[in-house]
């Protein structure tokens, strides 16, 4: 079948139908004011389906652009004082002392040493014990915060959930 004969058919149809006897019997005022009103409805249509839709869409994204610049924003004002912190600690310890201070505070941390071995660069590697995981962030912080940094960390989770660590502390400088 061509698109001549599929034309003519659906032409001939359509003449044949009750809709097209019904709009053949209005007069012609009747019928601009039925496609003046089928304009309308298709008009909002279409505003509903694609126009409200990219609208939303858009003023989603310039809401959500607006929230990252605030963010930006605020992360590049902060940068300076995060950098100040990470780079001096609070306290300063010697090196000498560094495998006192990680033995005692892991006590008191009730963290237990499975092994300490000393590096030639004034490094220690530690490995603990099983431990529960917040444990573990509260004893790096406060070692942290007395002058010890952590160069190296290898976690893994065992099955109780708790976790096993292999660290290499330094004094930081």
């Amino acid at each position: 079948m061509n698109t001549t004969m599929l034309k003519g058919q659906l032409l001939e149809r359509w003449q044949r139908s009750p809709l097209q006897r019904r709009w053949n019997t209005l007069v012609p005022r009747e019928r601009m004011a039925l496609a003046l009103m089928l304009l309308c409805i298709v008009g909002a249509l279409l505003y509903i389906s694609f126009w409200q839709p990219a609208q939303h869409r858009l003023h989603n994204a310039r809401e959500a652009l607006a929230q990252q610049l605030e963010l930006s924003g605020y992360l590049q004002a902060k940068a300076p004082q995060a950098r100040a912190l990470v780079e001096r600690p609070t306290s300063s310890i010697a090196p000498e002392q560094l495998q006192g201070l990680v033995t005692t505070s892991a006590a008191a941390a009730q963290l237990t040493i499975e092994r300490i071995d000393n590096q030639g660069d004034g490094s220690l590697q530690v490995s603990l014990q099983p431990v529960a995981f917040n444990l573990l962030l509260r004893w790096f912080n406060e070692l942290e915060a007395q002058g010890v940094r952590i160069d190296e960390a290898g976690l893994d989770r065992n099955e109780e959930g708790l976790v096993t660590s292999r660290l290499t502390l330094r004094v930081a400088q």
